[in-house]
């Protein structure tokens, strides 16, 4: 499969750290552009997260989703999302997002995802949760936008 290379990690953006194994996450620091009027994360928000947790999941797993695209004319988009949201994080917060597969299909495959507090900045519980969450994400053939069967090589590394 032409798509799968060696992870590469790389910093994006507010993402500070990648840890790919024994569990995968990211680090994401929340600045003030993040927060709404009274100094909390806005709630959307939690979903770019987790979007990023999702895509550096990825190529950690050596799947480049450009590559993907422009080859296999493959796509991934949500298809639905489930949130619990279960504390507040505030501006300077640092967070550990990860993300886990939990099921693969022919055409999808479901995330379970967390946020937690990794360095609060107002000394509050490390490790406290703050967001979990189940994604689903669905392959889709790029031209048609209907759905597709995920590539073989890369449904057998998220299986494993």
């Amino acid at each position: 499969m032409a798509n799968v290379r060696a992870p590469q990690i790389q910093v994006y953006d507010s993402v500070t750290e990648v840890v790919c194994e024994p569990e995968f996450s990211i680090k994401v620091r929340i600045y003030y552009e993040d927060t709404d009027f009274g100094g909390v994360v806005f709630y959307a928000n939690y979903l770019k997260y987790m979007e990023r947790a999702r895509t550096e999941f990825l190529r950690c797993k050596g799947v480049n989703q450009s590559e993907l695209f422009a080859q296999e004319r493959r796509l991934f988009v949500v298809k639905s999302a489930q949130l619990d949201y279960l504390s507040a994080a505030r501006f300077d917060d640092l967070l550990s997002v990860t993300a886990e597969v939990a099921t693969v299909r022919r055409a999808s495959m479901q995330f379970v995802q967390h946020c937690t507090q990794a360095q609060p900045a107002d000394g509050a519980q490390i490790g406290k949760p703050v967001v979990s969450a189940r994604v689903t994400i669905a392959c889709l053939d790029a031209d048609s936008f209907k759905p597709c069967a995920i590539p073989g090589a890369l449904k057998m590394s998220l299986s494993h």
